[in-house]
């Protein structure tokens, strides 16, 4: 039986990936920090021995997430509230500014850190005043509560020369991070597939008869009715659970290789096919990141089939951030449904 008409319509091969919800620590950040500190000086002429008091700070940095271990630069500029010693009645603070290098490994939504570089510490009482420039150092650990918020503990350590002795601050604090939009990726349209119809050929009608005297016209031939179009769907879809990606990340993991290795197969069974892959996730965080991040992983999976040798023309991505929920977003096991990337598409074949 002949194929009269095929048409392409997107719905069938369902792709189910359980991810983390959460913004990366790939980016650029601002932060404000409050806690306490511990300053001291010591040489001829400018003597204090420790004193505790508050400690104020905001920082700025960029970090690379270069698959868990993160490497940044942060800039910081921190206050030290003057407070009286126990060996005068005179008030001393200290101020501390500097550039620090930052490492750290990533553990889903933590990241442990330790930081080493320059600090400048100011340090000045009622009647005078000393710096001096020196080593500065911390460790501290950072959570990532929502996709561009992150709260963090550290503790830092700057020294100073100054002629003849040495000014030394340590602070502990605790801090609030906001961290700027990742880029998205580049916008695809959602495109919507025009069906391809080929025109069924034009029936052949037999010759007249030929006439012969006497002239007896031969009835018309029965043309037979061309069979009524069927159509036939992929109507049980092909489910693949357990993909995923990297935590806060649009890198997909290897075990998710082997299961959209099946949608490659799909796609070669099915040349006629067009695959729509779209991305979603629950509703944590600003939307406007969610649509990133929803984007940017349809956009992987896309990528990968690509590499597969799957045409870029037969496959549309979007990401919806948290629409479209699947399950109640109040629970974990809910929102973790709602964490997904579908692949859907539907061959229609009239015949």
């Amino acid at each position: 039986m002949k194929k009269s008409t095929i048409s392409i319509a997107l719905a069938s091969a369902l792709l189910t990936v359980a991810v983390a919800q959460a913004s990366e620590f790939d980016g650029g950040y601002v932060g404000v920090q409050a806690g306490s500190n511990k300053s001291s000086a010591n040489n001829a002429a400018f003597m204090f021995p420790s004193a505790s008091a508050s400690a104020y700070g905001v920082s700025a940095g960029y970090n690379w997430d270069l698959q868990s271990v993160v490497l940044g630069v942060d800039g910081f500029y921190d206050v030290d509230a003057s407070t009286a010693h126990t060996l005068t009645s005179s008030n001393f603070g200290s101020k501390v500014y500097g550039l620090d290098a930052k490492l750290g490994l990533a553990y889903g939504d933590w990241l442990p850190f330790v930081k080493l570089g320059y600090g400048h510490t100011a340090a000045s009482n009622d009647l005078s005043a000393a710096s001096g420039n020196g080593l500065h150092t911390g460790l501290g650990v950072e959570y990532k509560f929502a996709p561009q918020w992150s709260a963090q503990v550290e503790y830092l350590l700057a020294k100073g020369s100054i002629d003849s002795g040495k000014i030394a601050n340590k602070t502990t604090s605790i801090g609030i991070n906001y961290y700027f939009d990742t880029p998205a990726a580049a916008p695809v349209a959602a495109a919507v597939v025009a069906p391809v119809v080929v025109k069924a050929p034009e029936p052949v009608v037999a010759p007249a008869p030929v006439v012969v005297a006497p002239v007896v016209v031969a009835p018309a031939p029965v043309v037979a009715p061309a069979p009524a179009p069927k159509t036939i769907f992929t109507d049980k879809p092909m489910t693949i659970e357990g993909a995923s990606f990297d935590t806060n990340s649009a890198k997909l993991k290897p075990t998710a290789h082997k299961q959209l290795d099946e949608v490659v197969v799909f796609a070669a069974k099915y040349p006629e096919a067009n695959l729509s892959v779209d991305g979603y996730t629950d509703s944590r965080g600003k939307e406007k990141a969610n649509l990133i991040l929803s984007t940017r992983r349809a956009e992987s999976v896309k990528a990968y089939l690509v590499k597969k040798g799957v045409d870029s023309k037969r496959i549309v991505t979007a990401g919806h951030g948290s629409a479209k929920t699947v399950a109640d977003n109040t629970t974990d096991a809910g929102r973790a449904k709602n964490r997904r990337v579908e692949i859907n598409s539907v061959i229609r074949v009239a015949q």
